[in-house]
């Protein structure tokens, strides 16, 4: 079992008490069982299903639209498009990046619905998900984000469209999770490996993804994370410890404040979420740094910039215990439980697993499957 972002031990513990029937788990395993069926019903996506062809003519080729970039007004044919950063322009909808929400979302519950339950079922769909996705030659995309984030009447795409799938971490693990599923091949799962061989190498040789590389903010954080993760799926953990030692140390002392604010991500629209989203992504690269001999659990800088110091500041906001003082034009609604979860095992700090027990809906989440208490 190939897993890098949860713990691989931790996981068999958690089946063996759900198998075994540990009411602890209960809540979690029904709620779990409940989406699973659900997901069922969900017919998998591909990126033909796009209702517009890219500029290249083919829609294997994926394609989004930046965000927060909307019609001009001044102009009568509403280009060049113009940025209004927070609210998401619903033209994103008739593109593919909705489909990779549904894509990576379907495939998670119903691989970890398999693992824990052993119903052939949902790994079945999960496989005809990646299947349709990745590997038939009818309904599969081409390896690259080159029409990412495209910008209507100002380019075809951007440096930003190269993390449009920074969720993709929660997905590789999904597929380790089928490992032994009649449903998913070695044949099968060795494709996979080699489209995502070939998304790594574009992600670190084109030019959009060399430049979302050099991005200071989150951006940069989740492409190294991708980096980092795809590395280690494809069997090239020099690359991964050779990508966080050239550039990790130094994101964390050039993002985090000594007070463990961001600023880079304060000054947005959605603070309070783009902030988040970062700390996501340190967690992720703390947690593949540990398996090729980088600490950055550990590590901080002579004035005290460090994960945990980003993690301490912003909690209080996160859980609506503080008054937050810069702009989130939208709700907040950013899975703050997870991250609790994740750093109570990793700095054995059960001031956050309170915190995550008091939580509403904390003993029915994923997370006391894939991140167990005290693992």
């Amino acid at each position: 079992m190939r897993i890098f972002i949860a713990d691989p031990a931790a996981l068999e513990r958690a089946r063996e008490r759900a198998l075994g029937g540990d009411p602890a788990l209960r809540p979690a395993i029904e709620k779990l069982r409940a989406e699973a069926e659900a997901a069922l019903e969900v017919r998998p996506v591909s990126v033909m299903d796009k209702l517009h062809a890219p500029p290249s003519g083919d829609k294997h080729d994926y394609m989004s639209l930046a965000p927060y970039h909307w019609p001009n007004p001044e102009t009568p044919d509403g280009l060049p498009y113009v940025n209004r950063d927070g609210p998401v322009n619903p033209e994103r909808n008739e593109y593919d990046r909705p489909k990779v929400d549904v894509l990576m979302g379907s495939v998670d519950t119903l691989a970890l619905a398999y693992w824990v339950t052993g119903d052939e079922r949902y790994a079945a769909h999960a496989a005809l998900f990646l299947r349709t996705w990745f590997l038939d030659p009818q309904t599969r995309m081409n390896p690259h984000l080159r029409y990412g984030q495209a910008i209507k009447g100002v380019c075809e795409g951007r440096r930003g469209g190269a993390i449009d799938f920074r969720g993709f971490d929660r997905t590789i693990d999904s597929i380790g999770l089928l490992g032994g599923s009649l449903a998913w091949t070695n044949a099968e799962d060795r494709q996979l490996r080699e489209w995502l061989r070939a998304f790594l190498a574009w992600l670190r040789e084109s030019d959009l993804g060399q430049e979302e590389s050099r991005s200071q903010n989150n951006h940069g954080t989740w492409y190294d994370a991708q980096v980092c993760l795809l590395a280690l799926a494809t069997g090239q953990p020099h690359l991964a410890r050779e990508t966080l030692e050239a550039r990790a140390f130094e994101r964390i002392a050039t993002q985090i404040e000594p007070d463990g604010r961001m600023p880079n991500e304060l000054r947005r629209t959605r603070a309070l979420h783009y902030s988040t989203m970062n700390l996501i992504a340190w967690l992720n690269l703390a947690r593949l740094g540990g398996q090729v001999g980088v600490d950055l659990w550990r590590f901080e800088t002579d004035d005290g910039r460090s994960i945990r110091r980003g993690l301490d500041w912003l909690l209080p906001y996160a859980l609506r215990a503080r008054e937050w003082l810069y702009q989130q034009i939208t709700e907040y609604v950013e899975p703050i439980l997870p991250v609790l979860r994740r750093a109570a095992n990793a700095f054995g700090a059960p001031e956050y697993e309170a915190r995550v027990a008091a939580l509403p809906g904390a003993a029915a989440a994923r997370e006391q499957l894939l991140f167990p208490a005290g693992e």
